[in-house]
């Protein structure tokens, strides 16, 4: 081509050629031994322009590439650069990465648990600690120009996400900023936004995996493809599994057949059920018929723990084996290897031997509740191709570097911790994004297995949706309150919090409810139009019949309850013997009242209505039935009509008992009027106002008019109308500076308790701004108090396992055991404290909803911290709990790092620090200090 070429054009394209090769990116390209796609040389080029970068692309298409130009670039112009994770097995995953790539000696590594060559020019840390950095003003960040903040899209993370939006917010101008997402359907908004705060952004978006992705439906011996094959932009679902659905749900159910169905209907249905092979494939079926198909390595995604545990020993009990005999033996060499330093009295408790036989046979459990050395051992095992099946909870698909060539969904339903809902089009595409290893796979591959029930049509939808939107969890809290204020002054900080995501999203929307707004004050005007009257103003007399119809509402709402409350009170007084006449229900008419019903705990002189159940009362009807009677079966006052005796030998089970005592009952009353009517004069009819509006609408002129209802319907329209854009009004104004209001609320509480005056952070705020974490304020308040004071090291750290534990229990468990003495007066008055907080936050319209108020703080680990960190065994710590031991080693670990908040928080005159800094070292030992990352 070059021969077609001019003489000029061959010499522009030769200078071209040179100054590329002068670039960054030519030499970065010649680290690796693949082309980089055009979506990564997009975003690396930007880089090199200064620019900063937004990078949506899904999982597994290589956008942590762009992160690494980043790293090169830092390293180029002698600079550093930061790489940040959601979590920390994804810190140490690319801590393990740079490294390979960089050496030991250039990549340190930040997680809050370990400290690695902090003084490293490429440093992969946790978003936390960059955000404490930048509170604390740390020297780290000197030289620094360029922060990766990998898995940005975590900022929708309600608990967590607004770490993300205060680091973007409080970074120095002069960092340029590596925003790595998955596929997010408002990219372009989220880049409007860093665009706004960090100036010129690039928005690169990539929708293209590189390794193709096909669904599939496993079910009974057959695996179905979800679509059909075609080439029209919208795949038509495949119609056998719509026929499978559509056949199963026409099928009576087992309670059906029960209810008559013959002998003969029932073996043609179970025939007919044999023909169709419909069932769920077991867990053992589904990897061997993987396995069959060539289809593994597969990670299966459990939405539960203990199914991850069950399903690996269902593979093992069904005699499943994907290791040969020379794998097997390279799996016990590096597990041996990697767990050398646990200690071996420990083994047994941990569940090591039969976690290792998993493991040889190719098979593995991934999930929070594991050792954290465990899970990293099967992630290594995985990307070596030594573990073939993962059984998995959806905390792996935050990034974890283990891809699979399949992807396997038991249900399309998980508990999300209030009840069991849907998964959403965002967590299917995540989940399902790990099938297909770029350079391994030609394809990938997601398999949801059949379940009784199952729409093919929605399972479709979410195959279908490859994005979702990112939406800001941002709140200000009490400890970034305080480091604002300290940095910026209450006046700035608040604008810095209104350049938050979260308020960018709040005003755009409102954008489209002022349109709204707008095009509803056009059309009041032309119904304003529309009534108008040439006798008068037509809107005062139609203020006037609103103005009646409401007091007349309020009239008859006030009866009614007032009736209700009458009704209650008639109830309280009957007794035993009393002959009533029920006016309402399915039991309306006469009756003897055998029981009055009264609620319990009260006895039947009591006249109040704090109950909001009230009498219900048991009687004898006129024929002959005993039953319990509501509330609602009286709308109005009832009183007794007669008084009866009631035998001392009736027996209401006995159908001789009740046919003499309601004889008894009809010739008592026979004589009585059925119905007792208490003439009720309306309220209305006594009612000055209405007597004043009826006069002011027959004197207004507009009265007189012929075309009077005719303008009252136009009103009517205008009325409504006007309702509405007031509520959007409201929305607007509820809208704008949200984001302050709330940081208002939070500075106002803050200065009721002294660690702010005005501009002023005090000694109290001070240590405030060293304490991070959910119950931050409640730590700060047990200090000020000198509630820990004179604790034991034990003591202290169950004390602080209060601030940071959640259970997993329901609220009706057991009470939790705590330590004696000490202890736990000290956890009672922490929770006094919290409680003297809450009213303060209510004071302060200052709500959990928010993201901002402080939770009660839990109890349920103060035992097991108590007696970890007083030298007790694991074994009989674990024992004692009754809890995994990945999760026993991950609170421990949370436990630790408040306790060295509270260490190097200023207190002066206290105890308090050098018993944290002890109790941290009876924490740190065992399994808890052992850690893969040296």
């Amino acid at each position: 081509m070059t021969e077609d070429l001019s003489p000029a054009q061959r010499y522009a394209a030769a200078r071209r050629h040179t100054a590329e090769r002068a670039t960054a990116l030519a030499s970065f390209r010649e680290l690796y031994d693949f082309e980089l796609d055009p979506f990564q040389i997009e975003a690396c080029r930007a880089l090199e322009a200064g620019k900063g970068v937004l990078v949506a692309a899904p999982t597994g298409s290589g956008k942590t590439i762009v992160g690494e130009f980043a790293v090169h670039l830092a390293l180029l112009q002698g600079r550093k650069c930061f790489h940040t994770t959601p979590i920390k097995a994804l810190s140490n995953q690319k801590y393990a990465d740079l490294c390979r790539r960089y050496g030991n000696d250039r990549v340190g590594l930040l997680t809050g648990d370990n400290s690695v060559n902090p003084e490293a020019p490429v440093i992969v840390m946790t978003t936390e600690v960059l955000r404490n950095m930048l509170y604390a003003g740390s020297r780290a960040l000197l030289g620094l120009g360029h922060v990766v903040m990998d898995e940005v899209h975590y900022l929708s993370d309600r608990f967590r996400g607004a770490v993300w939006e205060e680091v973007i917010i409080h970074l120095p101008e002069s960092v340029t900023l590596v925003s790595l997402s998955a596929t997010v359907s408002n990219a372009e908004e989220f880049g409007d936004w860093l665009d706004t705060v960090r100036g010129d952004t690039e928005v690169v978006v990539s929708e293209h995996r590189p390794v193709p992705l096909f669904q599939h439906v496993l079910a009974g011996r057959r695996m179905y493809d979800l679509f059909e094959e075609g080439e029209g932009r919208r795949r038509a679902v495949n119609p056998d599994l719509t026929r499978m659905a559509r056949l199963e749900a026409s099928r009576p159910s087992y309670q059906d057949r029960r209810r008559g169905r013959s002998s003969r209907e029932a073996d043609r249905e179970r025939e007919r059920r044999q023909r169709s092979r419909v069932w769920t494939p077991s867990r053992p079926e589904v990897v061997a018929r993987l396995d069959g198909e060539g289809l593994l390595p597969a990670i299966t995604f459990i939405f539960s723990r203990a199914g991850c545990e069950t399903a690996v020993q269902q593979c093992l009990r069904a005699g499943l084996r994907l290791n040969d005999q020379a794998e097997r033996e390279r799996v016990r060499a590096l597990v041996e290897e990697r767990t050398a330093t646990l200690p071996s009295e420990d083994l047994h408790v941990l569940g090591y031997y039969e976690w290792l036989e998993g493991l040889e046979r190719g098979l593995a459990a991934h999930h929070a509740g594991m050792l954290p050395t465990f899970k990293e051992v099967v992630e290594e095992l995985f990307v070596r191709g030594l573990v073939k099946a993962v059984f998995a909870t959806e905390t792996l698909a935050l990034g974890i570097n283990m891809p699979a060539r399949s992807v396997v969904l038991e249900k399309l339903v998980k508990w999300n911790g209030e009840q069991h809902a849907d998964i959403t089009p965002g967590e299917f595409t995540q989940l399902t994004g790990r099938a297909g290893r770029r350079g391994i796979d030609v394809e990938g591959h997601a398999v949801v297995l059949w379940q009784r029930g199952m729409n093919p049509e929605h399972l479709a939808g979410l195959a279908g949706t490859r994005t979702y939107p990112l939406r800001s969890s941002f709140r200000p809290s009490y400890n970034m309150a305080v480091n604002l204020v300290s940095q910026f002054g209450r006046h700035r900080s608040r604008e810095l919090l209104e350049t938050s995501f979260a308020q960018f999203q709040a005003d755009r929307s409102v954008v489209g409810i002022s349109r709204k707004v707008q095009r509803n004050e056009e059309g009041l005007e032309g119904y304003r139009a529309s009534m108008t009257c040439h006798l008068g103003d037509f809107e005062e007399y139609a203020g006037l019949r609103r103005e009646l119809k409401d007091r007349e509402a309020e009239l008859a709402r006030r009866g009614v309850a007032h009736r209700r409350v009458e009704a209650t009170t008639s109830l309280e007084r009957l007794r035993p013997g009393d002959v009533i006449h029920v006016p309402a229900g399915k039991y309306a008419g006469l009756a003897l009242v055998l029981d009055p019903g009264f609620p319990a705990g009260r006895s039947n002189g009591h006249r109040g209505h704090e109950h909001h159940d009230g009498p219900r009362p048991l009687v004898l009807t006129a024929e002959r039935q005993v039953k319990r009677l509501a509330a609602m079966d009286f709308p109005v006052p009832v009183e007794p009509l007669e008084r009866m005796r009631i035998p001392k030998a009736f027996n209401p089970r006995s159908p001789q008992s009740r046919r003499d005592l309601a004889s008894a009952l009809r010739a008592k009353a026979g004589h009585v009027p059925p119905e007792r009517h208490r003439k009720r004069r309306s309220e209305a009819a006594d009612d000055q106002e209405i007597t004043r509006l009826r006069k002011a609408l027959r004197a207004h002129p507009c009265h007189g008019c012929d075309d009077r209802e005719d303008h009252a319907r136009w009103a009517e329209r205008y009325h409504r109308l006007l309702r509405d854009t007031s509520q959007l009004e409201r929305r607007i104004e509820g809208r704008t500076n949200t984001v302050a209001r709330t940081f208002d609320r939070v500075v106002g509480l803050l200065t009721e308790l002294d660690y702010l005056r005005e501009d002023e952070v005090t000694e109290h705020g001070r240590r405030l701004a060293r304490l991070y974490g959910e119950l931050d304020l409640l730590a700060s308040e047990c200090l000020r108090e000198r509630v820990w004071e004179g604790l034991g090291p034990a003591e202290l750290a169950a004390c602080v396992s209060a601030l940071v534990y959640e259970s997993r229990v329901s609220d009706d468990a057991a009470p939790p055991r705590l330590p004696s003495g000490r202890a736990k007066a000290a956890l009672g008055e922490t929770v006094r404290i919290w409680g003297r907080l809450d009213a303060l936050e209510e004071d302060f319209r200052i709500t959990q909803s928010e993201g901002v108020g402080q939770r009660e703080p839990d109890l349920g680990f103060a035992w097991a911290a108590y007696m970890w960190a007083s030298g007790r065994g694991l074994d009989e710590v674990l024992r004692e709990v009754e809890m995994p031991a990945g999760d026993f080693v991950r609170w421990c670990k949370q436990v630790i790092d408040v306790l060295g908040q509270i260490a190097a928080a200023p207190a002066e005159d206290s105890t308090v620090p050098r018993s944290a800094r002890r109790a941290i070292d009876g924490l740190l030992r065992g399994v808890v200090a052992y850690s893969s990352v040296a």
